[in-house]
């Protein structure tokens, strides 16, 4: 008991039903003005979209997207997650900021993975080997970043990811091609 007085059921339902049609109509002149309660990257396409592994959208014809080639995958155990972020300091590697992940069953050695993407542009990738399955970072985790450069540790023990700059690519409408090692710590 909070020792604050409710309102009876009947009052806070008449009040409910008397907020709605606002709230509807606030959100109907966001709409029309261009803003979205989605959160939307600059470029106008949305953030955390996800997939399956579907080659099918590397064909010849298709795109913008990448075929990648992952190469160095110690085991088929886990997760592989593969993350296309805009290619600016903003978003790179944060939460959710990806424009695109494809969910995707690791395969030791190489394996290929096709990730289609909103536009032509700027973007970085990065890959995960969630080798327990947990879908968090772990020491015994690989990663891989486009551009492949090297994962550095901070006093030999935690990963500390590349800047954008290092990972950042160019892709036009079509499909380009591109190879990432995987690191393990």
């Amino acid at each position: 008991m909070t020792g604050f007085p409710t309102a009876p059921a009947t009052f806070r339902r008449r009040s409910l039903q008397a907020v709605l049609p606002a709230a509807a109509a606030i959100a109907g002149a966001l709409v029309l003005s261009g803003i979205s309660a989605v959160p939307v990257a600059a470029e106008g396409f949305a953030y955390a979209r996800s997939g399956n592994n579907d080659m099918s959208q590397c064909a010849a014809g298709k795109g913008p997207a990448v075929r990648l080639t992952v190469s160095g995958l110690k085991s088929s155990e886990g997760n592989l997650f593969v993350r296309a972020y805009p290619a600016n300091r903003d978003d790179w590697l944060k939460s959710k900021r990806y424009v695109i992940r494809i969910d995707a069953r690791p395969q030791p050695g190489t394996m290929a993975v096709c990730v289609p993407l909103p536009a032509p542009g700027e973007y970085a990738i990065a890959v995960h080997h969630d080798v327990n399955g947990n879908r968090k970072s772990d020491l015994s985790d690989g990663a891989g970043m486009s551009n492949n450069p090297g994962i550095r540790k901070i006093l030999g023990l935690v990963p500390r990811p590349p800047s954008v700059e290092k990972t950042r690519f160019s892709i036009d409408g079509g499909v380009s091609r591109m190879s990432i090692d995987v690191q393990y710590m």
